[in-house]
């Protein structure tokens, strides 16, 4: 198997150039010790998913996730992606917090195959002019943007918040619609009502991001249940907010607000009051967790999020409020 492209990650996790990889055999590159493992990687379109397996590069011993899949664009090729398989022993994730080994597990499986995602769309960009090279930056920037929300939601239980800083707000809620529309559009009419004027937000700009998706994806998929559906995302300064933040022990205020609203038919009045809780959903293959994650994460930038229906108007509106940079 000789190596012809290499991304970044692979780079800095090996300690070699890409320009030093390329053109080379594989198996001359690592000296994997499994003697199953050399033979699958040099049969031609075999397929292979392996863990925690030793591995040496020059002078350098690795432990290594090792996945092995081919390409089907392109016949006859395949794309081997690595990931450190010592990340959780570093942190002694499991014996500081046993009984989130399933739920480890489960984010471990889910982030191999981000990362082969993210390796590809790296190779593409290469390859790729200007219109697909945005789309392929979208991909990876997205990619990140995931494998952070499952660190995150790895974290929930714990008490240390994200670190926050100064955010461009109007950036934030572009780079969220963007993903939301990419993804799909159920016809929806977007507008914006924006105010210029508003300085940075105090957040962590990933969890900022994840919020503002979740809401624009929960109205979206609410508005696409009217003839013309419609989603409008609002920002204003509102001087008069004052919140208590049990976290800081102090009233603060909290006076930039963002409004995402929709004009779909609303949530059940019986779930209203809940919405914000683990597993209460409107939705019929909904989950139950995105409002939850919303609200915790809101909470950890010291914000606050709230719903409200107005029947008569016929729009349901999400609010947060966060804190100004100083």
């Amino acid at each position: 198997m000789i190596v012809t492209e290499v991304n970044p990650a692979a780079e800095g996790l090996l300690g070699i150039s890409a320009s030093r990889l390329t053109g080379r055999n594989l198996l001359d590159i690592l000296e994997v010790q499994q003697d199953r493992i050399r033979q699958v990687l040099g049969e031609p379109g075999a397929q292979m998913l392996a863990r925690e397996i030793d591995i040496k590069v020059g002078d350098k011993r690795l432990r290594v996730n090792l996945s092995l899949s081919s390409i089907g664009t392109f016949p006859g090729w395949r794309m081997v992606t690595l990931s450190d398989a010592t990340q959780g022993e570093r942190f002694g994730e499991q014996e500081r917090r046993p009984a989130l080994r399933g739920p480890a597990v489960l984010a471990h499986e889910i982030k191999n195959p981000l990362a082969a995602i993210r390796g590809a769309a790296q190779l593409l960009s290469r390859k790729a002019d200007e219109g697909q090279g945005k789309l392929t930056r979208l991909i990876t920037d997205e990619v990140d943007r995931i494998a952070q929300l499952i660190d995150r939601m790895q974290r929930l239980g714990r008490e240390k918040s994200e670190p926050v800083s100064p955010v461009n707000l109007h950036a934030s809620i572009r780079r969220a619609l963007e993903t939301v529309k990419i993804s799909a559009d159920n016809g929806v009419t977007w507008s914006e009502e924006f105010d210029p004027s508003l300085p940075p937000v105090l957040a962590n700009q990933g969890a900022l991001v994840q919020v503002l998706v979740n809401l624009m994806i929960n109205a979206r998929d609410a508005a696409s249940a009217s003839d013309a559906p419609q989603v409008v995302i609002r920002t204003r300064f509102v001087s008069g907010l004052v919140m208590n933040v049990i976290r800081l022990g102090l009233p603060v205020r909290l006076p930039i607000e963002v409004q995402v609203s929709d004009n779909g038919p609303g949530i059940d009045p019986a779930l209203r009051d809940y919405i914000f809780e683990p597993f209460v959903s409107s939705k019929s293959n909904g989950q139950g967790l995105g409002l939850a994650l919303v609200q915790r994460l809101v909470r950890d930038m010291n914000g606050r999020v709230s719903h409200e229906r107005d029947e008569a108007g016929g729009w349901t509106h999400f609010r947060i409020h966060l804190l100004m940079s100083r």
